[in-house]
């Protein structure tokens, strides 16, 4: 028999998504729990330990004996619980946690992150390709078809240029907006095409400023607020032939990828304390990459394990090293760098949730021959 299953989600969609993907694959009976916080705590952060003093109990599902075997859960409140409900079992809740921790690594069973998260070689670490968000040609299908008239009136090829915004380490200041309009001029002259731009809420007003004064007259400018209701974000996913992504979006670059649509990577820049930021990435990033061929390799690890155990802040442990990212999508083929010509091969995506579930059988070896059926 399969392991007694709870999934322990909040209110963060795109979190609660990437445990989704992996109870579909996991096949077995799950029983799902949704918590709900404290006002408080919707954006607070509580204090890490096992405990459901963040919870509203009155709204969250009941959380109550027989204990389960196995938890799979995402996020700093609801892992909170998770510890919890495994105190209550004795100890005897395995838990698989998608995403960095907040706390302790040991403190899991498991612990699955993408590879933009630069994570020590522990044992029970799992490193994805990609975060396992769910987007499918059909969640999109709808939007598309609904703008299908007002992309028609356009020309071909069709090129979403998505804009995020600051985030460490990279800046978004004048001179980056100066070379997103060139790079909109070079779709429209090199491409013979249509730039399609879309900002979003970190957009900085320096930025947006240029966006509306200097863009080509043949792009076509939206610009988020919090009042639209006619965004075109998902019908420029399901529609366009090809994207521009800042590089500061981990999310929007998956979307593309995982839709099968072509995909550049427009790199921001760091000012001097992002460049200095940089630095502390790139290190963690050297030091906890999973590559082990060579005595100097093991070596390596087992210093990246010892920092680990004493990177109580974290200065190190679990931070996220965007350009290291930026290049293993370049490097297998699943982007290109904006300005060169987009692929039009489609590659086959990584298989990281098979990879994930092969991980959570192994926690039950007696069952993982009868427990995914």
């Amino acid at each position: 028999m399969p392991p007694r299953t709870w999934v322990i989600l909040s209110d963060k969609r795109g979190d609660n998504g990437q445990v989704d993907t992996i109870v579909e694959a996991l096949g077995w009976p799950i029983e799902h729990k949704y918590v709900h916080m404290k006002p408080e705590w919707v954006l607070g952060k509580p204090r890490y330990r096992p405990s459901l003093d963040h919870l509203d109990l009155s709204q969250s599902d009941a959380l109550e004996a027989p204990w389960p075997e196995l938890i799979i859960t995402v996020g700093r409140r609801p892992s909170m619980v998770a510890l919890w409900i495994r105190k209550q079992s004795g100890n005897r809740t395995k838990i698989v946690l998608v995403g960095k921790p907040s706390g302790h690594m040991l403190d899991f069973s498991l612990v699955v992150a993408s590879a933009e998260n630069q994570m020590p070689p522990l044992h029970n670490f799992q490193a994805t390709t990609l975060p396992l968000m769910r987007i499918t040609a059909e969640d999109v299908a709808e939007e598309a078809v609904a703008w299908r008239e007002r992309f028609a009136e356009l020309k071909r090829p069709l090129i979403a240029m998505l804009i995020g915004g600051e985030t460490n380490p990279f800046i978004m200041n004048r001179k980056v907006a100066r070379d997103l309009v060139a790079t909109a001029r070079w779709v429209v002259d090199e491409l013979g095409g249509t730039p399609y731009i879309t900002t979003s809420r970190r957009t900085t007003p320096k930025v947006l400023e240029v966006l509306r004064a200097e863009l080509p007259e043949e792009a076509i400018y939206f610009e988020w607020s919090a009042d639209a209701t006619d965004n075109p974000y998902r019908a420029l996913l399901g529609s366009a032939d090809g994207f521009i992504v800042t590089g500061d979006s981990v999310s929007m670059m998956v979307e593309v990828i995982k839709l099968h649509k072509p995909l550049a990577i427009f790199p921001l820049p760091g000012g001097w304390l992002g460049r200095i930021d940089q630095l502390r990435r790139s290190l963690a990033h050297w030091l906890f990459r999973p590559k082990l061929t060579s005595g100097f390799d093991r070596l390596r690890h087992a210093v990246a394990r010892g920092v680990h155990h004493i990177d109580y802040f974290k200065v190190l442990s679990a931070t996220r090293d965007f350009r290291a990212f930026h290049k293993l999508l370049v490097d297998n083929g699943y982007a290109v760098w904006a300005g060169q010509a987009f692929r039009k091969d489609e590659l086959a995506l990584p298989d990281d949730v098979g990879v994930v579930i092969k991980r959570i059988e192994a926690l039950f070896p007696a069952d993982s021959q009868t427990g995914s059926a």
